[in-house]
């Protein structure tokens, strides 16, 4: 692990000079991730237990994401930025021509030509003058939009190379996600608020034919209740951060492809991003449900639960007690992660973000607009 901290620490220092050239913004992310990545690195190296090594690890694939998101942005926008000095200096390149040619033409001209001029010979040689006074202004401005692009095109040789880098830094974060998965797997001393029936439980998976009947039923898987006193969200609604960075794919309400519309929201994510827990909450479900995927439900505060679909691992039983930040899963798509986390196509659009994650908020058991609750603007 310490490797891995390293090479993305390395092809982050290469990179930020030059993406400051472009935006600062992007490169300021990109340091505050490799902060949070050495952080994270003296974690890993000092945890003790289960539970650190688990936060641990969270934070190094956070980080992670964080830090790959910000090259991205930076890398695309220093491309961006090529392109429009590339045709600057084209622009500029041509205007020189034509008034060199002139240069030429007056220059090499006739005395007989010369008096052709409408303002006589006295006219020519303002007109000479004018252009000799124009082209050294005009080749300076070309100078420096050539050195400009050729800092550019520094920059793209060096997105070359880090590419190179970024699929090796990937690897690393895929073991990374492994070591979470054991570590999550290990992980033993999380406290109870019940204890579930697997009869019952397995009873309400196959009887539910929505959510809302599976929802209305959970109560009933409780073997055995500890008394755990739920947390209260009073002043957190509307200020609570997404459980993953992606973009709003569709609005609460809003009809799908299919003409399906249901209460939740849709994000868009990367593959294999880390859904992790927007507050202290009991797990009150996890697993398959319907036709959702994989499933975590929480329960932050009674009557409140957040619904969180369409992962492809899911870590936690029900009646667990979890922290803030605490992981929930992983997104699928793992087969492609590499080209996409590779690839600064679609940032913006969210083309690039193949995976969904499905996001309800109930009250209740009556549905709420999730972007009441959350910061949806929240983007990665």
């Amino acid at each position: 692990m310490p490797h891995f901290i390293k090479l993305l620490a390395l092809l982050t220092a290469l990179l930020l000079p030059a993406l400051a050239v472009a935006q600062t913004a992007p490169a300021e992310r990109a340091r505050l991730a490799v902060q949070m990545l050495d952080e994270a690195s003296e974690k890993l190296e000092t945890a003790q237990s289960a539970r650190d090594r688990v936060r641990a690890l969270s934070e190094t694939v956070i980080a992670f994401e964080e830090g790959l998101g910000a090259l991205r942005s930076g890398l695309r926008q220093a491309t961006a930025r090529e392109a429009q000095l590339s045709a600057q200096l084209i622009a500029q390149e041509r205007e020189i021509a034509s008034l060199l040619a002139v240069l030429q033409r007056v220059g090499g001209a006739s005395s007989p030509v010369i008096l052709l001029h409408p303002g006589g010979p006295t006219g020519a040689a303002r007109a000479g003058m004018l252009v000799a006074e124009v082209t050294p202004a005009l080749s300076a401005k070309a100078a420096e939009v050539r050195r400009d692009l050729e800092e550019m095109q520094a920059l793209a040789a060096l997105q070359t190379d880090a590419s190179a880098r970024l699929e090796a830094a990937l690897q690393q974060v895929q073991d990374a996600r492994a070591a979470l998965n054991q570590a999550m797997a290990e992980r033993t001393e999380l406290p109870k608020r019940f204890v579930s029936d697997p009869v019952n439980e397995a009873i309400l998976i196959d009887t539910a034919e929505t959510l809302d009947d599976f929802a209305a039923g959970l109560d009933r898987v409780i073997l055995e209740e500890i008394a755990i006193v739920p947390p209260d969200l009073v002043g957190e609604k509307g200020a609570l951060d997404l459980p993953v960075r992606g973009h709003l794919l569709r609005a609460s309400g809003a009809a799908d492809a299919a003409g399906i519309r249901r209460p939740g929201i849709i994000l868009a994510t990367r593959p294999a991003a880390l859904v992790t827990s927007p507050v202290p909450a009991t797990l009150r479900y996890v697993g398959p449900l319907l036709d959702f995927g994989q499933v975590v439900i929480l329960e932050p505060q009674a009557d409140v639960l957040f619904v969180f679909a369409g992962l492809e691992t899911v870590y936690g039983a029900a009646g667990d007690v979890i922290e803030a930040d605490a992981p929930l899963g992983l997104m699928g798509g793992v087969d492609d992660k590499i080209a996409a986390e590779l690839s600064t196509d679609g940032d913006q659009t969210g083309t690039g973000r193949s995976e969904t994650l499905y996001i309800e908020v109930r009250v209740n058991n009556t549905p709420e607009d999730p972007s009441d609750w959350f910061r949806t603007y929240k983007d990665g």
